[in-house]
Parts: C-alpha cells; sequence; structure tokens
C-alpha cells in the first residue's frame, strides 16, 4: 500500500510459522566503503539483551573493507552504500512483530541468527537493504526492490520460516509459532521516505536501549555513518520522525 505525504496506511498480513521461506548491487547502486562489522558483542552486552530487547557496545574496528564483504559478526553479505532517492522501482517500510509480542530472540545468538538470515535472504531476493534494526520481539527494515526481485512476502515468509525453524531448534520448541505478521508500506514521496530511513536507523535509541544509535550492534545505524557521505548522513539524520505514524508498541 502506498503511503500518503505523512502518514502511512498500514496493510496487516497474516503471516504463519512454517511457510517457506543485504544485497542487490543493482539499480545504479553507489559503490563506497563496506561496513565495517557492527559493534563486538560482549559480555556486558548479553546480559542487558536479558533486560531489554539488547544492548549497546563501542566499536573499535577501524579498518576499511571492499564493498560486498562479509561481516565477521554474521557472516553474511553487507549490503552496498544506499541510494537514497526514490526512483521507479519499489521501495517498501516493513515492520514484523513475534506473536503476541513475546520476546525470543532475546541473546547475541539469536539476534545474529535473525540479522544473518535477514541479510543472506535480501541477497537472495534480491532486496537492497537501505536500512534495519532487529528486536527480541520485532524488526523494522527499509528495502528497495528491482525489476528482477522476487515478491516481498515471498522473501519475508522464507525468513519468518527459516528463523522461526532455527530458534525452536536452539529453543528445544519444535512446531512453536515464531512470528504473528508483518504490515508492509510502499514509500512514494521522499520526504516519507528519508523520515523513515532516519526512523530504522534510530529506532534503538526510541527504544531507550542505547543513547547513541550506532552504539547498537544489531542495526543499520552504525553501517550507515561508514558507507555514506558526511553530507547524506546529516541529511537523513535531520529529517524529524516524530509525525512518522508507525505501530511500534513493542
Amino acid at each position: 500500500m502506498e503511503d500518503s505525504k505523512d502518514n502511512m496506511a498500514w496493510t496487516p498480513q497474516a503471516m504463519e510459522c512454517g511457510d517457506l521461506s543485504p544485497l542487490s548491487p543493482l539499480g545504479g547502486l553507489v559503490h563506497q566503503a563496506a561496513p565495517r562489522p557492527a559493534a563486538q558483542r560482549t559480555v556486558q552486552s548479553q546480559q542487558l539483551v536479558q533486560k531489554s530487547d539488547c544492548a549497546p557496545t563501542p566499536d573499535g574496528d577501524k579498518s576499511p573493507a571492499e564493498s560486498g564483504d562479509k561481516s565477521p559478526h554474521s557472516k553474511a553479505p553487507w549490503p552496498h552504500a544506499p541510494v537514497h532517492k526514490l526512483d521507479d522501482n519499489a521501495v517498501c517500510f516493513v515492520t514484523a512483530g513475534t506473536l503476541h509480542k513475546e520476546r525470543l530472540f532475546t541473546d547475541k545468538a539469536r539476534l545474529d541468527l535473525l540479522e544473518r538470515r535477514l541479510m543472506e535472504l535480501a541477497n537472495h531476493y534480491h532486496w537492497q537493504l537501505e536500512a534495519w534494526v532487529v528486536f527480541s520481539n520485532h524488526y523494522h527494515i527499509v528495502a528497495r526492490g528491482f525489476p528482477d526481485s522476487a515478491n516481498l512476502g515471498k522473501f519475508l515468509k522464507h525468513l519468518h520460516a527459516d528463523t522461526a525453524r532455527e530458534l525452536n531448534r536452539m529453543d528445544g520448541t519444535e512446531g512453536r509459532q515464531v512470528w504473528h505478521n508483518f504490515r508492509d508500506t510502499k514509500l512514494t514521496f521522499e520526504k516519507s521516505y528519508l523520515a523513515r530511513l532516519n526512523y530504522v536507523h534510530q529506532n534503538a535509541v526510541r527504544h531507550k536501549l542505547v543513547l547513541v544509535a550506532n552504539q547498537y550492534p544489531w542495526c543499520s545505524a552504525a553501517w550507515f555513518e561508514r558507507v555514506a557521505t558526511p553530507a547524506m548522513v546529516q541529511t537523513i539524520y535531520s529529517f524529524k520522525t516524530d509525525q512518522v505514524k508507525v505501530e511500534d508498541d513493542f
């Protein structure tokens, strides 16, 4: 569903656990230095994961990498530098939550699982992740499609099935339903698009998990600040998010 200029109309789509269930260099993407790994997880971060959704840790690695290199912490391909403009291809904002908002991805291993499969399957289905954040009971993404991208629902159903199956294996709860649904909105106005990019980058701050967005390991903020130009970072971070209409009561 397409968004209005500043308000988003949501259409819930039911997702069932068990259905079969970053990233394409298509579309003239800007190739810049690839991201460093997200902040290293520490014992303190794992303890804070149990307290809330997850936790901040400082990132000390300053070494650059080639665009498309794998992140050591996730063992998954990282996306190339973001485009940050609308064109004829679909750009979608997605929120998905666990059944009854239960906190299931509660530690480093489980959050790594969700982030890693998100990136791997975005690459597989040719969806370019431009912003993402994963928590213990939900995630948000801004993803760009291309002419050869698979159906977004197919991509997300695969993600939910794979992560549910692996999570249940880890927890010894075979057959448990993990995911409840997802909501997706097609972004068609530039201001709405840029505001939602900032909303996702800053979401860990909104949930009061960190004071600075790039301290949260399982999101795109630190990556974005490394691959984008300073001017682009300043532009995106300047967009206010208090008027963004998102059901985010997790």
